[in-house]
């Protein structure tokens, strides 16, 4: 059976080739209702199917949007990729996934890989932008918004959250619950990373706690992103006779491991412990008890980063919407910080 092409939708659509590309790819121009009722009609008739790579070759761009994430396996990763590639399909694209791995080289990798494959834009949730990627990024003359996190290492585009008043939120509320002092769990970073969103949650932490005439000395901890990890971080830091009577954790992840570390010895939350999170994953609403934790709207803030890997691409610089988005954080409340 010989293949269909776009000449025999414009034949027996009654109109011509490039009324039939508009229809397609909706646009550049507007088809009339009834002509476009026509072309579709044709299209299902034939069974006619567009070709994507010869498409892609012509336009140079294909239908694709590129999204790196650190580690998908984590919930706050999975949910954001999952909400990019709900919004990238209300806009007729696809998305490619690569996990970095939190590692520069692999980071660059897919930066490769995916600006090589031509990608209409590039979302990045970087853990911190290295010099090499930000060199790639400048070499390609690519599109890329930067999503969850701010780095200076270029003159970026990025939809961020308020992650320092997110944070200020959650320990003003421990706080609020009479806890002399809150701890906080951040990540292994020796170095402050600017524009990390756990280095804005331990700010926020340490804001908050000079707000209220509280020391931090000593009451910072360091422990992996994963809750497997943060688990054996807080075995040993509740075992210790100075345990803490509240802890603030910069991922509901760790929050996760600190609450399965109390379970294991016999340490009654809220009763005993009291503990908040960041980021208000799926999995904090069914803890026991319940994860006191700060939320963001993920899928607005999807969707702007895809409106404006997309749309600012080619909207003429004078015209371009703010480079940097930030959303509110909004803080959840359940009963692991002491709540009924």
């Amino acid at each position: 059976m010989a293949k269909v092409t776009r000449d025999d939708v414009a034949r027996l659509a009654g109109t011509s080739t490039a009324v039939v590309s508009y229809v397609i790819n909706n646009g550049p121009r507007p088809v009339a209702p009834a002509t476009r009722e026509r072309v579709l009609a044709a299209i299902k008739e034939l069974g006619y199917r567009p070709d994507r790579v010869a498409q892609a070759m012509a336009s140079r761009r294909t239908d694709l949007i590129g999204l790196i994430v650190p580690d998908a396996r984590q919930p706050f990763f999975g949910e954001m990729a999952h909400a990019v590639e709900q919004a990238a399909s209300e806009r007729g694209k696809m998305v490619l996934v690569g996990n970095s791995d939190y590692l520069d080289e692999r980071e660059v990798h897919y930066l490769r890989a995916f600006l090589g494959m031509r990608v209409s834009g590039l979302i990045l949730i970087s853990q911190g932008l290295s010099e090499n990627a930000a060199a790639e990024i400048e070499a390609w003359d690519a599109r890329v918004v930067l999503l969850h996190e701010r780095p200076e290492a270029i003159d970026d585009v990025a939809v961020v959250l308020d992650d320092i008043g997110g944070a200020q939120l959650a320990v003003r509320h421990l706080l609020e619950h009479g806890y002399p002092y809150v701890a906080c769990i951040g990540g292994m970073e020796i170095t402050p990373t600017v524009g990390d969103p756990v280095t804005d949650h331990v700010e926020g932490w340490r804001r908050a706690m000079l707000e209220a005439g509280r020391s931090t000395e000593g009451r910072l901890f360091q422990a992996p992103y994963n809750r497997y990890d943060a688990y054996k971080v807080a075995l040993g830091l509740l075992s210790s006779p100075d345990r803490p009577p509240a802890i603030f954790c910069a991922t509901d992840d760790q929050a996760i491991g600190v609450l399965r570390a109390a379970r294991e010895l016999r340490i009654e939350v809220p009763g005993e412990l009291a503990v908040a999170g960041f980021d208000d994953v799926k999995e904090a609403g069914l803890t026991d008890p319940p994860l006191t934790t700060v939320a963001s709207d993920r899928p607005a803030m999807a969707r702007a980063a895809v409106d404006m890997v997309l749309d600012d691409a080619v909207r003429p610089a004078s015209s371009r919407r703010e480079r940097v988005r930030q959303f509110p954080s909004a803080l959840v409340v359940r009963r692991s910080c002491g709540c009924a």
